[in-house]
């Protein structure tokens, strides 16, 4: 079947998770204007859906209230085009001409940038499902103002966290090269011990819903390193939000954070070697920066390793970038 007729958030999220590009027709049964579009939008679903790469959807809002009033829509019917589970494009009304355009650009564009591996090379690769009604909002990391504490010079630069390729470690090329290391690897490791501070400023004040940190370690048994000296995954991480700058450590250990996150064993995927990190969401509605402490990690040695960081939220106004302003002090934020 061409078009997918969604039945739930989850079912939702898991499309925007899974393809590349996600097309959502927003209808009500009792609109006319939504059934004479309806042939045209069928269409162009059977000639250009292309699985886990092109999927075309139709969301029934009068059902799915919750998304409907997520991604705005506010009229029948709406339509909205979703790149790596972020909303890119809406055509409001039911004009054939004007979709027809939309959709023939989005696939165009997505030909061009495919690879002919499978998966599209322009694509964001996300190590769990981004929860509903929520996107990636990866790409409004400001990485030239990136700041990492302890970071061991032998591994990668901490731009490689945000990197929008999957782990190499995962793709089979061990220390593939990476735009943001010079040495090679894709991953970040402490130096004098397993603790590490990381800042990262935002491009727009940012609402995060959740966190998803990916660590992939060598295995005991299958790497030249002594096993005590292999890296190990974080286990608690420290949140703090809207400073102007890195924090030192003891700095950190002398500040309240925002909140405090014991990652346990059981919430490592298997497969990918991701951890969601769900947030105190009313902490973080009005994000311009937030660093990361991470304080230890799930074993004995005093290494630890990161390979991936992934912001999952919403997106507000951008904000000029030459100065921080610190927000929260008021009462209940």
């Amino acid at each position: 079947m061409s078009v997918i007729n969604i039945s739930s958030s989850e079912q939702f999220s898991s499309l925007l998770s899974s393809s590349r590009f996600v097309v959502a027709d927003f209808y009500a049964d009792w609109c006319g204007p939504c059934k004479a579009i309806a042939p045209v939008y069928e269409k162009l679903a059977s000639q250009l859906s292309r699985p886990n790469h092109i999927t075309f959807t139709k969301v029934n809002g009068d059902q799915q209230t919750e998304l409907a009033q997520a991604y705005s829509v506010r009229a029948y019917p709406t339509f909205v085009v979703f790149e790596n589970g972020r909303s890119i494009k809406t055509v409001a009304g039911a004009d054939p001409q004007k979709l027809t355009d939309v959709i023939r650009k989005l696939a165009s564009e997505a030909t061009k940038s495919d690879g002919g591996s499978g998966e599209a090379s322009g694509a964001t690769w996300l190590g769990a499902e981004v929860a509903a009604r929520y996107t990636d909002v990866t790409d409004e990391v400001d990485t030239k103002g990136l700041d990492l504490l302890n970071r061991d010079n032998q591994f990668g630069e901490p731009r490689v966290l945000f990197d929008n390729s999957k782990p190499s470690t995962l793709a089979g090329k061990g220390k593939g090269k990476s735009e943001g290391s010079s040495s090679g690897a894709d991953w970040v490791e402490s130096d004098t011990d397993e603790q590490l501070m990381l800042y990262i400023p935002f491009q727009s004040r940012l609402k995060v819903h959740s966190l998803q940190v990916t660590s992939l370690p060598p295995v005991a048994g299958e790497s030249d390193e002594d096993d005590d000296e292999l890296p190990m995954r974080p286990r608690t991480l420290k949140l703090y939000t809207n400073t102007s700058h890195v924090l030192g450590f003891e700095q950190a250990e002398d500040t309240n954070p925002e909140q405090t996150i014991e990652i346990k064993p059981e919430q490592w995927d298997a497969k990918t070697g991701t951890a969601t990190v769900d947030l105190r969401f009313v902490k973080f509605q009005n994000v311009t920066s937030l660093v990361i402490f991470f304080v230890d990690g799930d074993g004995e040695s005093e290494k630890l390793r990161v390979d991936r960081i992934r912001i999952i939220g919403d997106a507000g106004e951008k904000r000029a970038m030459g100065k921080l302003e610190k927000i929260g002090d008021e009462p209940g934020e």
